[in-house]
């Protein structure tokens, strides 16, 4: 079965403290008010998955603990080199997916995913804004063999995207 990677970067986050380490750094409150709602969009596309993925950095796996929470999931998978990631180590993370989840979210962080979804999909993706989200298919039946443009971005969405209503 093809494979399916969506991409979504974290939402925006709190920069009041700056004692604060940057990994720490929690979502402020339009962090936790897109999340949510992007997670919404996705159902009501009908988007499934089968597997979560997230950085450990504080702010990804708030927002992706909103998704899982809008489908019901408790089980997020967090990978340590997704944080500060280059598009060499995510395709490196994608690669060991296991082959029984044909779709994954993954949740992370620029300008990592915004270069590695152009790089997956030869799109032309300007900026995956806070709380972005793109969708990349692939003709795969193994992750193993996903590589620079080898994808088709089937769709790229974001808060303040009008074409959603």
């Amino acid at each position: 079965m093809a494979k399916q990677l969506l991409l979504v970067r974290h939402g925006k986050s709190d920069w009041g403290n700056l004692d604060l380490k940057d990994f720490d750094r929690p979502l402020n409150k339009r962090g936790k008010e897109n999340a949510p709602e992007m997670a919404e969009r996705l159902i009501n596309r009908g988007f499934t998955f089968d597997l979560i993925v997230s950085s450990p950095a504080k702010r990804a796996k708030s927002t992706a603990k909103y998704f899982a929470e809008a489908y019901h999931l408790d089980q997020i998978q967090y990978e340590e080199s997704i944080y500060e990631a280059s598009t060499r180590t995510l395709l490196n993370v994608v690669n060991h997916l296991p082959d029984d989840a044909n779709t994954v979210m993954m949740f992370g962080h620029n300008p990592g995913f915004t270069d590695f979804a152009n790089e997956l999909s030869g799109s032309d993706i300007y900026n995956i804004p806070t709380s972005g989200m793109a969708l990349i298919s692939f003709p795969f039946d193994s992750w193993q063999m996903i590589s620079k443009g080898t994808g088709e971005l089937v769709f790229f969405d974001y808060p303040k995207n009008s074409d959603e209503v």
